[in-house]
């Protein structure tokens, strides 16, 4: 079968109804693959997700049908469709980051890698087609939009007019679009838990060392982290049960050894459940920043429905413990702590020294002469406030040294040492946040306010998203499930008890122009 089927209804598709399509014969991998590049094709145009379409796509899942007819054992995720963030390496594509600098077509020089980067390599492994590349802001600066990328913005497919959330705008907009069934994020300050929630989705931010990030343009190697967007809990859950895990590339990965689960990160779904479940509650002893008065209803709302799953519910765990006085944003920002990025220059310079011997810029300094016109760190670059944090002038005056994170790394044990306590001394099972204190806003007025960035991707701590409801413009209302590090199966279990409770997500209905 290699024709485009009526059946295949995509904006319901999970990984198991694919591989139960695969089964019955209702599709193949190729029909598929192709039913969904006509959903790219039709929609594209109109919300920008994807930035570089796989011409092998087609053939790749042609291989997995092939390979499927004849008996052999195949990867978890066989012929499933997904799509991969632009700044992740994938051989054949450049990575440009949004930056038309770094891209030939734009005027602009292309990053062209030698290898993948070990999440793509695993996602191929695992058998997925890739369908493409997503589109994301120049340098994955911003938790808010992709309005400054050299393809053009990404629009939210729940709400055109409202900010899509960033920087993996187009991985969430293309999952949420039925262009693909899941996607590839990554998260510096808010980029998987952001988009997810301004685009009714899941996302999942893992504990920084349990999925390599080596082969992804940096903003942090000390901050950064590669997670799943999907439609579902289940989805993202499998997803992370291919990404996670120890890679040579990545030596903070062996952090994560031992802590995958024995079967899976589904495998406490049904036995671990809310019933019970010990959870704390936002509150000023977190963040002194209180929600609106529509976030705060909806809050409400999604608290009564925990304690209807038979949720303990505890008010302001954090209150008196000084965590939120560690809050310190970094100016000339209002609202977002950059302290872990001062690395920036070090990291990039490894980074590019993993292209290969062949790649048109090989070290932060050809890196810096190549985008000199338009510097990300120049006064008017995207990436100027960094100049606010006191290791960065070091930095960036020796590239290729390692630079003093001292004081970052207290800081970072300072926020654990106080979520290990609250969470010893109240028994929790889990953090449940509203993900945003106020709902979106519109395009090019505002930024999103959320609740966790910058305490959660400086203590390196995982968090589940969730869709909990709309606001009465039909704006997505999201919980954020938040747990101590390598908590990521217990998170989801939850989150997947919560989910099949309440079935809050509604597919969006999309709209041309």
């Amino acid at each position: 079968m290699n024709q485009i089927t009526p059946d295949i209804d995509l904006t319901t598709l999970t990984i198991d109804s694919v591989q139960e399509g695969f089964r019955s014969g209702l599709f193949s991998a190729e029909s598929l693959a192709r039913a969904c590049l006509a959903q790219i094709e039709t929609w594209n145009a109109r919300y920008n997700a994807i930035i570089f379409l796989n011409d092998e796509a087609v053939d790749d899942a042609r291989a997995i049908d092939r390979r499927r007819e004849a008996g052999e054992v195949l990867g978890p995720l066989a012929g499933v469709p997904v799509v991969i963030k632009d700044p992740m390496d994938m051989v054949g594509f450049p990575t440009t980051a949004g930056w038309a600098l770094l891209h030939s077509k734009t005027g602009g020089v292309d990053l062209m890698p030698a290898t993948d980067a070990p999440v793509v390599a695993r996602m191929r492994a695992a058998g997925a087609v890739i369908l493409g590349k997503t589109n994301v802001p120049i340098l994955s600066h911003t938790g808010t939009h992709a309005d400054d990328s050299w393809a053009g913005p990404t629009l939210n497919v729940v709400m055109p007019d409202r900010v899509p959330g960033g920087s993996s705008a187009g991985t969430a907009t293309a999952v949420g679009a039925s262009m693909a069934v899941l996607g590839l994020a990554e998260e510096t300050g808010g980029s998987i838990q952001n988009p997810a929630s301004a685009q009714d989705l899941v996302g999942i931010k893992p504990t920084i060392g349990l999925v390599p990030n080596a082969g992804v343009m940096p903003l942090s190697g000390n901050r950064d982290v590669v997670g799943p967007i999907a439609r579902t809990v289940k989805d993202a859950a499998l997803c992370l049960d291919v990404l996670a895990g120890y890679s040579a590339e990545d030596p903070k990965t062996l952090a994560g050894v031992g802590k995958k689960p024995v079967g899976g990160y589904t495998s406490k779904f049904g036995s671990r459940t809310l019933e019970g479940a010990r959870i704390g509650l936002y509150g000023p002893g977190w963040r002194t920043q209180p929600l609106s008065s529509e976030a705060n209803g909806l809050y409400l709302r999604a608290a009564e429905e925990l304690k209807g799953r038979g949720a303990v519910l505890i008010e302001d765990p954090f209150a008196g413990t000084g965590f939120a006085d560690l809050r310190q944003p970094t100016p000339p920002l209002a609202n977002f702590d950059a302290r872990g990025m001062e690395s920036v220059p070090y990291d990039l310079q490894k980074y590019l020294e993993r292209l290969g011997p062949d790649a048109a810029l090989k070290s932060f300094a050809e890196f810096a002469e190549a985008t000199q016109r338009e510097s990300a760190f120049g006064p008017k670059g995207v990436l100027s406030y960094l100049h606010s944090l006191p290791q960065f002038s070091a930095s960036l005056k020796s590239p290729t040294m390692p630079p003093d994170l001292s004081e970052f790394i207290a800081l970072k044990e300072a926020y654990l040492r106080i979520v290990d306590e609250v969470f010893e001394r109240e028994q929790l099972d889990a953090l449940v946040f509203p993900q945003m204190r106020e709902e979106l806003p519109a395009v090019k007025t505002g930024t999103i306010q959320e609740t966790t960035v910058g305490e959660l991707n400086i203590a390196g701590l995982p968090a589940v998203t969730v869709p909990a409801g709309y606001y009465a413009s039909g704006a997505p209302f999201g919980l954020l499930f938040i747990g101590p590090l390598w908590s990521e199966a217990v998170l989801l279990a939850l989150a997947h008890d919560y989910e099949n409770a309440t079935r809050h997500r509604k597919p969006p209905r999309l709209c041309g122009s």
